[in-house]
């Protein structure tokens, strides 16, 4: 496909990059537009997957029918069907009035369903029937109703974990999952992301009429180094947030650093080739608390680090003010300090330590991100970068008291 294809609609969607990835990405959705397959956008959370479902109808024949987007894990559990296909006066408390569903409302265009690994299983066996034979049953009707709709569902889970635990049916997989389209997290689109970043901080510039903030060099490789777990999301978050809070309008690797979650730049991948690489499979929720774990373990390593810096700054102090045979002792030595230096993750925690299962270090992010958001859940989600849905069955699995 022509380079200049991908750059247009680039410019008409505000897609901002060079990487080879995401070129691939938008081709495979310029090549699917045409037809009515079904797509499935895969890809962790904040990312970009809305632009996807959105290029794949503007470049379809039904460009000129409805888009509807649905939030699928924002929708309660009790009321999504309602919402999905539509209910008839009476059906359920409340319902006064019969109402038509986004299935109804797509009818001739594009459905976008977003976070369709939420679905409860019940819901999914009704979106399969959609899927085979365009047809849907009202909430509180008998009656079958027809539709001509074309899905496009994203996820940020592991799709064959949620199958092999349960939670998602293998042929609504392989039939949302005609068409893949992969969305790659930022750390595989280094080559983006100092332009993203610019992109950002010149439109706050723009809308609060300031001056744009710019990145030294030193600022700029740790920028372009830190791993960005909340990906395109978070890097647009502390870009506005600089902008907002910084008096200065020039930016150093000091001040970036304020704002991101570990003192030093983490590489995900790193972490998980140390856990074992290949072998490392978990569903995506899980996955990102666990990342946020490793970053709380840096900050305290960090703090370790200030602290032994302190003691060493103040050493002259002490020396006064105490004979040094006592001081000897309070005083890490040349060869500890330069162990600190080099401190990793895996010297924290003692070898002789109780072993910490995963429901453990998962309790125990949610615990703290809740502590730290006042009690409120939807704080808390955004925290741990997982959805409110999600947070809400973690509580309640693990048991946690809120």
């Amino acid at each position: 496909m022509a380079e200049i294809e991908i750059q247009s609609v680039k410019h008409r969607f505000g897609i901002i990059g060079m990487s080879e990835k995401m070129n691939a990405a938008l081709e495979v959705a310029l090549r699917v537009a045409p037809t009515d397959l079904s797509v499935l956008v895969a890809g962790e959370s904040g990312v970009g997957k809305e632009f996807f479902p959105q290029v794949v109808h503007a470049y379809s024949p039904r460009k000129h029918g409805k888009y509807v987007a649905v939030n699928c894990g924002a929708i309660p559990e009790g009321t999504i069907e309602a919402e999905l296909f539509g209910h008839e006066k009476g059906s359920f408390t409340g319902a006064v009035e019969a109402r038509k569903g986004y299935f109804e409302e797509a009818d001739g265009g594009t459905i976008f369903l977003d976070e369709v690994a939420e679905l409860p299983l019940a819901t999914q066996v009704r979106l399969l029937r959609v899927l085979q034979t365009g047809e849907y049953i009202r909430v509180g009707s008998s009656r079958s109703q027809k539709t001509d709709v074309r899905v496009v569902a994203a996820t940020n889970k592991h799709l064959p974990d949620a199958m092999a635990a349960g939670r998602f049916r293998e042929d609504l997989y392989y039939r949302l999952n005609t068409v893949p389209i992969a969305v790659p997290p930022l750390r595989e689109r280094r080559e983006d992301i100092f332009l993203l970043f610019r992109k950002f901080a010149a439109d706050i510039a723009t809308t609060y009429r300031m001056p744009v903030i710019q990145l030294d060099a030193d600022a700029r490789v740790l920028l372009e180094s830190y791993s960005w777990p909340g990906n395109v999301r978070q890097l647009k978050n502390v870009a506005e947030q600089i902008s907002a809070v910084e008096q200065a309008r020039v930016i150093g690797a000091d001040i970036l650093r304020h704002y991101l979650p570990a003192d030093q730049p983490s590489s995900v991948m790193t972490f998980a080739a140390e856990h074992g690489g290949r072998g490392v499979h978990m569903p995506g929720d899980e996955r990102e608390i666990l990342y946020r774990i490793l970053f709380d373990m840096r900050a305290d390593i960090a703090e370790v680090r200030r602290t032994v810096e302190e003691l060493r700054r103040r050493g002259d102090e002490l020396t006064a003010a105490v004979p040094r045979s006592e001081v000897a002792g309070l005083l890490p030595s040349a060869t500890g300090l330069s162990h600190y230096e080099d401190i990793d993750e895996s010297e924290v925690i003692p070898a002789d330590a109780d072993p910490v299962t995963k429901d453990d270090a998962t309790r125990e992010a949610i615990t703290k991100a809740l502590q730290r958001a006042g009690g409120k859940r939807k704080e808390a989600a955004r925290m741990l970068f997982i959805s409110e849905r999600t947070l809400y069955r973690k509580i309640k699995e693990l048991g946690i008291e809120t």
